[in-house]
């Protein structure tokens, strides 16, 4: 292997942690902010390190602490398999962690005539791997509600399993379908077939193209992450907390982050397959090189007003009443935070630039792009991770009657009947 391979390597698979495993507070955080906004509240935004709150962040990180100092329960009515009853957790945990690393967060970069991938696992074969791994995340769940001998947690269990098993059909025959519309199972060859157009105009996003097939996969990813309007398998109205009953401490922790993980693991695999990934619509990687100057100009003027606009909203969001006089260091933090985005923002376009006026240097080039591209997969990411938590807090739960009938009755007809017409069009037509 090359410098530079090890190099690619060791970046890509630091970034695939830390976009996992990182975006866990940040997730909760909007889990609860977004949940306040639509409860009409402010959400967690009082505890701070030495008066940096950051919106609210700062109590992420204290739940963090607080469930690693908790203590931890064992039911002494487990007696036979209780290793596996405290592995089971892991299980769905890194089930959900080890299927978000085959997701290409860039396209392949060129050093020295050597393509390199930008993904934590550098694989052709990526679709097969995430829907091998990740269906391995409910064995956690079902061992979990088995082996704590509770009846809330064997229903919880036995509903987890069941839907999974239900849901993964019309998941499977929807990917099915997309997979035949992008002849590939490389998540990557997917992103760069959605660079392009079809009928001159439209980008060839697969929501576009495969209209139906994506609504199915956004539905079943849904079910297969365990959320609203889905969460029959911990329901608490009716199971106090199902599988999880008997979980306390860390162990709790680690189905919750699992939870989290899978959540933003299926948000990266939509964005992958039918939102055009890493890519902005009628901007391939290739386009962006030949126009780099255009580009990188763009990026200039777009970056300082974005800066503006976020120093703007903060100020305006760490202001308290004038009755208070003391508010607690929001003005010292609110300094702090405008003076960091300001260099920010002085060094990003100092880089930019150096390499638009002064430098022609390829590789650098390449490399603007490729962290321009995954600004664009973050940005994405958020957002969908977004959307998945404002369905949760505006849709009621299904029963587990209607779920079963949903996918059974509806998701799994329009599926084959999607992937009939598919192999129609593909095939036949071309």
């Amino acid at each position: 292997m090359s410098t530079a391979s090890i190099i690619v390597a060791i970046a890509s698979f630091s970034l695939g942690t830390l976009l996992a495993l990182l975006t866990i507070p940040v997730l909760v955080w909007l889990e609860r902010r977004i949940a306040g906004l639509i409860q009409d509240r402010l959400g967690p935004n009082r505890t701070n390190i030495f008066g940096f709150r950051l919106g609210g962040l700062v109590q992420s990180f204290a739940d963090v602490v607080k469930l690693l100092l908790k203590e931890e329960y064992y039911p002494s009515h487990i007696k036979n398999g209780r290793w596996l009853f405290m592995f089971a957790p892991i299980i769905t945990f890194v089930a959900a962690l080890l299927a978000f690393m085959a997701i290409p967060f860039a396209d392949s970069i060129v050093i020295n005539g050597e393509v390199l991938r930008v993904s934590p696992l550098p694989i052709d074969f990526g679709l097969f791997w995430y829907m091998a791994v990740s269906a391995m995340g409910v064995l956690g769940v079902i061992f979990g509600g088995w082996l704590s001998h509770n009846k809330y947690s064997l229903l919880g269990a036995a509903r987890a399993g069941s839907m999974v098993i239900s849901y993964e059909l019309p998941l499977g025959l929807s990917i099915l379908s997309l997979v035949i519309t992008y002849d590939s199972i490389d998540f990557n060859a997917m992103v760069s077939y959605q660079s392009g157009t079809f009928f001159s105009f439209f980008p060839s996003w697969g929501i576009l193209m495969q209209p139906l097939a994506s609504i199915i996969l956004i539905i079943t990813l849904f079910a297969e992450t365990n959320r609203n309007p889905f969460t029959v398998a911990e329901g608490e109205s009716e199971l106090v907390a199902g599988f999880m009953t008997e979980y306390t401490a860390m162990k709790f922790a680690m189905y919750f982050m699992g939870e989290y993980i899978a959540m933003n693991t299926a948000s990266a695999v939509i964005i992958t397959m039918i939102f055009g990934g890493y890519n902005l619509p009628y901007l391939s990687t290739t386009e962006l090189l030949e126009s780099f100057s255009i580009f990188s100009s763009t990026l200039m003027i777009s970056i300082p007003l974005i800066a503006f606009i976020f120093v703007k909203w903060m100020r305006k969001n760490n202001r308290v009443r004038s009755t208070i006089k003391n508010d607690g260091g929001r003005a010292f933090e609110t300094k702090v935070l405008t003076a960091v985005t300001v260099i920010m923002v002085i060094l990003i376009e100092s880089i930019l630039f150096y390499l638009t006026y002064l430098s022609h240097d390829a590789l650098f080039q390449n490399i603007a792009v490729t962290l321009f591209q995954i600004m664009i997969f973050v940005i994405k990411l958020m957002m969908f991770n977004i959307f998945f938590i404002i369905i949760r807090w505006t849709l009621p739960r299904f029963r587990y009657d209607q779920i079963q009938y949903i996918g059974w009755y509806y998701l799994i007809p329009l599926a084959l009947l999607n992937l009939f017409i598919t192999a129609i069009v593909v095939v036949g037509v071309s």
